[in-house]
């Protein structure tokens, strides 16, 4: 208990200290990869965790929802790192749907936590997001906006896993001329 305790603390700070520099604004996407697998100390895909993966569902949700963002859980390589998003945010979106419901070891533990606490819950097979967090190096990347910047926490891990966050800013244009609007940064 006390270690779930302190990976729901890590996962509330992390998700706080990365919204406070990534200058999202309200429906933005927020994108996690996450190995639960990876935060108890196991190889990747080796251990799934449902009880990790709910505690750091749990503690991102609540921090992302109160920011009023959309968060989509990245599920693993076994459904070819599909997301599942609430069905509001794909239509706002509008992101392809695709048929599949995530378990723990076809999907994964955080996107199956997604799947049973999101109002309306759907996947896609991609997305745009404004920023995100990779807990256990699962490789979000190809869910960000084209421009990601890495952004430095005062964490590097949750549980036992690397964690590595990213925001977007739009791409610079125009060469050496060109003035740039700070606020974009």
């Amino acid at each position: 208990m006390n270690e779930l305790n302190e990976i729901a603390k890590q996962a509330t700070q992390a998700v706080t200290e990365l919204l406070e520099v990534a200058r999202l604004e309200k429906d933005d996407i927020f994108v996690v990869g996450c190995s639960s697998s990876e935060i108890i100390g196991s190889k990747l895909g080796t251990n799934s965790s449902v009880e990790v993966a709910n505690t750091v569902f749990d503690a991102i949700y609540e921090v992302v929802k109160a920011n009023g963002l959309y968060l989509a859980t990245q599920c693993c390589e076994h459904l070819n790192r599909a997301l599942i998003i609430e069905k509001e945010c794909a239509k706002l979106y509008d992101y392809e749907l695709v048929n599949v419901v995530p378990q723990p070891k076809a999907g994964g533990s955080l996107s199956t936590r997604a799947y049973e606490r999101f109002e309306h819950p759907v996947a896609v097979q991609e997305i745009r997001a404004s920023a995100g967090m990779d807990i256990g190096d699962v490789l979000i990347g190809m869910h960000l906006k084209r421009t990601a910047v890495p952004v430095r926490i005062s964490i590097n891990q949750i549980g036992q896993a690397h964690l590595v966050c990213a925001r977007t800013r739009p791409p610079f244009i125009g060469g050496v001329r060109a003035k740039y609007d700070e606020g974009l940064l």
